[in-house]
């Protein structure tokens, strides 16, 4: 037996980025910062999701930048070959299936992240 299930709740990292493509499929992305239990001054850990169709129509209308969400999904691996190393790369993605929108109205409305920014932790 194989389970590959993914739970995370955090806070948006960007503003969602919508794509539309000629299927009529939708594709929302954004990255989600999830903090540590351990400690609370230790560095988000970042992860990026990939939402399709409702689902990503859903997040375009209401995540925001600091909105707190809930997330179920699975792991997938992204692999490609850089055009100009010709190495092998890949990137884990979280593909959701389900979003939780967990914040109030007001933290929405606030778009607070706690003072997180992805571009503060890219590597």
């Amino acid at each position: 037996m194989s389970i590959n299930l993914v739970h995370l709740v955090g806070r948006a990292g960007t503003e969602p980025d919508i794509k539309y493509f000629d299927s009529a499929k939708i594709l929302c992305t954004f990255p989600l910062a999830v903090d540590r239990r351990t400690r609370k001054d230790d560095r988000p850990d970042w992860f990026n999701l990939e939402i399709w169709g409702r689902t990503a129509e859903i997040a375009k209308d209401y995540v925001r930048k600091g909105s707190l969400v809930g997330i179920q999904g699975s792991l997938k691996i992204d692999t490609w070959t850089d055009r100009n190393t010709g190495m092998l790369r890949s990137k884990p993605i979280i593909k959701v299936d389900r979003l939780d929108l967990l914040g109030s109205k007001r933290d929405n409305e606030s778009n607070g992240m706690n003072g997180y920014s992805q571009s503060d932790y890219d590597y």
